[in-house]
């Protein structure tokens, strides 16, 4: 639990966390999105992965990243809490709309087969 609060505990990891409630998103898509460096991005998505929130696979040489199901399980409450409280940073409306105008555009340069 204690791993769990550190990560939320960044506002970088809760942006993260408000764009990939829409769907899984490669890393390129969160860089792109949030404007992030790609190290700055992959330290971030270590911590979220490292304490059971988000879950990810490859496909080629790109990693995808999508909430993890067993999270979702084993901490209902604290996702409902987070699903309607991670709208509410200051943020968010730009980070969100930012994000559609990324998937609408098909920014990403990786090949997408959805798991």
């Amino acid at each position: 639990m204690i791993d769990i609060f550190k990560a939320l505990s960044e506002e970088s990891r809760l942006r993260i966390l408000s764009i990939i409630l829409e769907d899984e998103l490669c890393v390129c898509e969160i860089e792109s999105c949030l404007k992030m460096t790609q190290s700055n991005a992959s330290r971030h998505l270590t911590a979220l992965k490292r304490c059971g929130i988000l879950e990810s696979y490859k496909n080629a040489q790109w990693t995808y990243y999508r909430i993890s199901n067993g999270f979702i399980q084993e901490n209902k409450e604290l996702w409902e809490y987070l699903k309607h409280k991670l709208k509410e940073l200051p943020t968010y409306i730009s980070d969100y709309e930012t994000y559609r105008k990324c998937k609408a555009q098909g920014l990403c340069n990786c090949d997408k087969n959805p798991h």
